[in-house]
């Protein structure tokens, strides 16, 4: 399933490199001195605590997936997380893991064929994954902990809502409500107002995929700056918020979001 937006993604790799070192970084600093028993109000249920060991764990076993080059789907997700016995400490932990993750991901050739749960079958499609994971927990931390600004580059941010839809076809092991995504051949439009970009989705009987663009009118649209669409694919925001222009039966769109967060 190709990239729909007509621009270039998947983006370099050392471009997630990078963002992963920087991301990580500023989760780190985001809840570094913060009540680990503060709750997160993007993540029901889940404290900082819950969140900053849910980070470093995935980065670590990101990282372990990374190391084997596995070819098929892992039977365990066991790896040494060396949490720290004080919630006070996982900032620091979670700080201390970058250069480790740095290491693999320098290490490792991106064009690697390797298992992984969503569409491309290659190493970079973990670094892609563990970038958008930090960085969408950045933003999740930042707001817990009372800084509003998402501040997202919008270049990073149209690629995450590229890897989003691409992969979205994929979630069903963990997320079930995407199984279950139907339509009847409506199409929805996800525009972005600053990088020019746009993506669709076709809702048909048997499910839903990403389409080419085309000149006719989608029968629903969401249209904002590439930092709301990513927030708003996962959950963050609502599509009737002021950041957003919406056209068409807004039932299209409830049907959409009832299905696919994760």
């Amino acid at each position: 399933m190709a990239a729909t937006s007509g621009q270039g993604h998947p983006l370099p790799y050392d471009t997630y490199r990078e963002a992963i070192a920087r991301e990580t970084l500023r989760y780190a600093e985001a809840v570094k001195g913060a009540d680990p028993a503060g709750a997160v109000p993007a993540c029901p249920g889940w404290t900082l605590a819950d969140l900053t060991r849910h980070v470093g764990a995935l980065q670590r076993w990101f990282g372990a997936l990374l190391t084997r080059l596995v070819q098929e789907p892992p039977r365990s997700r066991e790896v040494e997380l060396g949490l720290p016995e004080d919630e006070r400490d996982q900032p620091d932990w979670v700080a201390a893991g970058e250069p480790a993750v740095a290491a693999v991901l320098r290490e490792t050739d991106p064009e690697a064929p390797m298992w992984a749960w969503g569409e491309d079958q290659h190493a970079r499609f973990w670094a892609r994954r563990m970038l958008f994971e930090t960085l969408v927990h950045r933003i999740d931390a930042e707001h817990a902990v009372g800084l509003a600004a998402a501040d997202i580059d919008p270049v990073l941010a149209a690629d995450g809502v590229d890897e989003f839809l691409v992969n979205l076809p994929y979630a069903g092991l963990f997320a079930p409500g995407v199984t279950e995504l139907r339509g009847d051949g409506e199409t929805l439009a996800f525009a972005s107002a600053d990088t020019g970009e746009e993506w669709r989705v076709r809702l048909d009987p048997d499910g839903f995929r990403l389409v080419p663009h085309a000149a006719d009118e989608a029968t629903a649209a969401v249209r904002g700056r590439a930092e709301d669409l990513l927030l708003l694919l996962y959950g963050r925001r609502s599509y009737q918020e002021s950041a957003y222009e919406v056209s068409g039966p807004t039932a299209v769109l409830d049907n959409w979001f009832a299905h696919t967060r994760f």
